[in-house]
């Protein structure tokens, strides 16, 4: 999938997480989080960026993953960038193509803000336990 000036897109097997910007600005830390019906949509005042997930499960999971602030964004970001470029390696040689239809577009140039970051990681935490495989070095792992 190319990058887009207006937006940036992506479909997960039976989810779509979706990252949309407007302008190429950091973004501010003011989000707001919605759940209904296990989507998950969070999106900051100016909806710079935005993430939905679609996806059975994943909100329940959520609420007992990690709670916001326990992980720095620098924290996040590392494991994004590490995950989400073994995501697309799996994803463009059709390795388990089943699960990786598409590439997932994360630029790590780009501040997608604390938010953004902190779902993507524990999307692709959920991810990983649920199906038992690992995206790389960093293994996740479930928080107490």
């Amino acid at each position: 999938m190319k990058m887009f000036r207006k937006s940036i897109g992506l479909f997960i097997a039976a989810l779509a997480v979706l990252f949309a910007y407007c302008s190429g600005g950091n973004v501010n830390n003011t989000a707001a989080a919605k759940t209904s019906n296990d989507t998950i949509r969070i999106a900051n005042d100016s909806l710079e960026y935005e993430v939905v997930v679609f996806d059975p499960g994943f909100s329940s999971w959520l609420l007992r993953a990690a709670p916001r602030g326990y992980y720095s964004q620098t924290y996040l970001e590392a494991r994004n960038r590490v995950w989400v470029q073994q995501w697309n390696i799996k994803a463009a040689t059709q390795t388990n193509n089943n699960l990786f239809l598409m590439q997932i577009e994360y630029d790590p140039k780009i501040n997608y803000g604390y938010e953004v970051n902190y779902l993507l990681f524990n999307y692709l935490t959920y991810f990983q336990l649920r199906n038992n495989l690992s995206l790389g070095v960093f293994q996740p792992h479930r928080f107490q």
